[in-house]
């Protein structure tokens, strides 16, 4: 067999050759293309399922919320197990699928399985989806740093202006912010105030919800045009919250500051950034599944530059964990190994064999070996990682 094909290679040489450049060619195509990581993805084919249930204890998360939805989607077609945990005001569900279902067609199913399921649960609790991403996906931290802003206006900074722009990079899922306090409007409500006026606690929750909005008035029509009516009421300050109507006491309106104070202060919060032992405001980028992490990590520096002209005085965005450096030295090894080892066979065989084609024939195949290697990575969807190289 070994003879025969020998021979049919010699007889056939300019097949031989054009079938080399050919793969030569689509080894290299395959190369460019495949997704640049460094640490390999062997976390389950999951879609994570969040649900957010604010002041309640885990006891009842479980029972209204963790329960139904468990239930529901472990009929799933595709599905191997669901595992769920239940913790205040939080229920997060992990529904890991089989590694041949499509993450995609996974997140799908599981959608319209939430949006039948909703129905069964407390009213105003709306299960979301985690992003479409895998467990190695955090591939850049950074911290916003100012002399001249808290840690408040800074997590105000992050969450309404850096964290959108950054999501809208290409091949980003999702970026999660860290650390700070998240600014809100806290109204200080004296019982006995309450009790003169004759008002519930939740009559004054309620009023202040129903204030927080913006209504529409249809139109009027003045001298042949349409004038837009419409009713402005979003809370802008401490004063509008003040205002807020709750209800009258012969004929006085009776208003939120008649029966409390109003104040910014920051939420409860259940995690905090601590950098050089400092307390820090900052954001975790998290790329989509199966895509290059050398890419999105290059666009999500191009962005940073963007918007940086954006940020008040003062403001910098400081990376502190980048897998550029790990990626780029991944890289660099595998080029290195074939180098030396195609440096080291045509050493050895010039000492051994002291005869030019024959070396010629031993070192062409090492660079091919490893060009036909990506070809079949790229079509089987693996990573160029520090496993899959180390194995080349």
């Amino acid at each position: 067999m070994i003879n025969w094909l020998i021979k049919w290679s010699i007889e056939n040489r300019v097949i031989v050759i054009a079938a080399y450049i050919g793969i030569a060619i689509a080894g290299y195509w395959a190369l460019v293309r495949t997704p640049i990581d460094a640490i390999p993805d062997l976390s389950d084919n999951q879609v994570i399922v969040f649900t957010d249930w604010a002041g309640r204890s885990p006891r009842e998360v479980e029972d209204q919320i963790t329960y139904p939805l468990v239930t529901s989607l472990q009929g799933l077609p595709g599905v191997r197990t669901v595992r769920a945990s239940s913790a205040f005001s939080f229920s997060m569900i992990n529904v890991i699928f089989e590694d041949s279902v499509d993450l995609y067609w996974a997140r799908t199913r599981v959608l319209e399985r939430l949006n039948l399921v909703t129905k069964q649960l407390p009213a105003g609790v709306t299960p979301t989806l985690g992003p479409d991403a895998s467990g190695v996906g955090q591939v850049y931290w950074y911290t916003l740093e100012s002399d001249r802003m808290n840690l408040r206006d800074l997590r105000t900074l992050q969450d309404w202006f850096v964290r959108y722009q950054l999501t809208s990079t290409p091949g980003i899922a999702e970026v999660a912010t860290v650390g700070g306090f998240v600014q809100q409007y806290q109204v200080e409500v004296d019982p006995n105030k309450l009790r003169a006026y004759n008002l519930s606690l939740s009559a004054v929750v309620e009023a202040v919800e129903r204030s927080n909005s913006n209504v529409g008035g249809n139109v009027v029509e003045q001298a042949g045009q349409w004038a837009v009516v419409r009713g402005i009421g979003l809370v802008e300050s401490v004063a509008d919250v003040q205002n807020i109507v709750l209800t009258s006491s012969n004929g006085t309106p009776v208003y939120v500051r008649d029966i409390g104070t109003v104040q910014i202060g920051n939420a409860f919060r259940t995690g905090s950034l601590d950098k050089n032992g400092k307390e820090a405001v900052g954001g975790v980028v998290i790329m989509r599944y199966g895509i290059s992490a050398l890419e999105a990590i290059e666009a999500v520096k191009l962005k940073i530059e963007e918007i940086k002209p954006g940020l008040p005085e003062g403001v910098k965005i400081v990376p502190f964990y980048d897998r550029t450096d790990l990626i780029n030295r991944t890289s660099d090894t595998l080029k290195t190994a074939l180098i030396e080892e195609l440096i080291l066979v045509t050493l050895v065989n010039l000492i051994f064999l002291a005869h030019f084609r024959s070396i010629f024939i031993v070192s062409i195949p090492l660079p091919m070996a490893a060009l036909i290697s990506f070809l079949f990575m790229y079509f089987a969807g693996i990573t160029s990682n520090i496993m899959s190289l180390a194995g080349i």
